[in-house]
């Protein structure tokens, strides 16, 4: 058994399994589950577990590269902009409209749905690589 970082066996996993270039949609509770991409849906109920704690655990086990993420979580989710302001330095992270990002989510390799119930919760990660 795991000890140290993310216990959940399907999420853990389905992270082993991506590659340089992938995607990984990290989404609240509401936003549409494209068809095609794996998904772990962590939902237990509204608001947990939350945005901000997913990202937080998927960012300290993967190589990430660069994120993209609605340009409307500015004005109406501050606290999740912020939260991936502080994770993405200038040019890391881009921000595309809201009906962009579902379009974009459609070629992300997993999906990772949380219970987040506040609106624009939702980034695309693109994985890297460590050396």
């Amino acid at each position: 058994m795991k000890k140290a970082g993310i216990l959940n066996r399907h999420l853990s996993g389905a992270l082993a399994e991506l590659g340089h270039g992938d995607g990984v949609l990290v989404c609240d509770a509401g936003m549409p589950i494209p068809v095609g991409p794996r998904v772990v849906d962590l939902a237990f109920r509204a608001g947990v577990p939350s945005f901000a704690e997913v990202v937080e655990g998927l960012l300290a086990e993967l190589v990430v590269e660069g994120a993209t993420a609605a340009a409307e979580v500015r004005d109406a989710n501050p606290g999740a902009a912020e939260l991936l302001d502080g994770h993405f330095g200038e040019g890391d992270l881009e921000f595309v409209s809201h009906e962009r990002l579902k379009e974009l989510s459609a070629g992300a390799r997993l999906v990772v749905r949380t219970g987040e119930a506040r609106p624009y919760a939702n980034v695309l990660l693109r994985c890297g690589v460590f050396f």
